[in-house]
């Protein structure tokens, strides 16, 4: 399976210069946040995959207008071809406003209301997050922190993929599109990144 990852920049290559033949290969595509609503419809519009997604702290607008035919997996565990995919989208808490911010105690309380899922699930295969885990290519402002809760994740149910957005690659400083914490493969899904498994 082919799973197109993307985040934070709309790529020139689908928005202004789309060619179906680009997305013969793809099985799902997967969205990290910080995407223009309309963008996100675009694509699933022209290429009817199958498209999931996460919010990004600047997808507020999503409350009012949604992706059209995408699938919102926030907060949620979903089988897709036996797959099992957890999604958890938003930032650390860096203004009172935003519906898409969360503190660290917060993203904790989230995902210990999904632990019954996961044992249902018997697991997840990938975590699909906004914002990266705290210390694994984080930024240090109160914007870029990552989550400590995404660690523990990783740690105790050792997916293959952890897909992350929020982290540019032009942010200007030596950031790793491919990491790994322990049996977990980090993937930086900034504007697109193509996975197989």
């Amino acid at each position: 399976m082919r799973i197109l990852c993307i985040a934070d920049e709309e790529s020139k290559a689908f928005w202004d210069y789309f060619r179906k033949e680009d997305f013969k290969d793809v099985d799902l595509i997967i969205s990290c946040g910080d995407l223009n609503s309309s963008y996100l419809t675009f694509i699933e519009t022209m290429t009817s995959i199958p498209l999931l997604y996460v919010r990004g702290n600047h997808d507020d607008g999503y409350k009012k207008n949604p992706p059209e035919g995408c699938v919102c997996i926030e907060d949620k565990i979903i089988e897709y071809e036996g797959i099992r995919i957890m999604g958890l989208g938003g930032s650390h808490r860096y203004r009172d406003n935003g519906d898409n911010q969360y503190t660290q105690k917060e993203m904790y309380h989230r995902v210990k209301k999904l632990k019954t899922k996961i044992w249902l699930h018997k697991g997840i295969d990938i975590l699909v997050t906004h914002s990266p885990a705290a210390g694994l290519n984080d930024g240090t402002d109160m914007c870029h922190v990552g989550f400590e809760a995404f660690n523990d994740v990783i740690e105790k149910y050792k997916p293959k993929y952890f897909i992350h957005g929020h982290i540019h690659m032009n942010y200007g400083r030596n950031i790793p599109r491919i990491d790994k914490i322990g049996e977990t493969k980090v993937i930086n899904a900034f504007e697109k990144y193509y996975i197989d498994i």
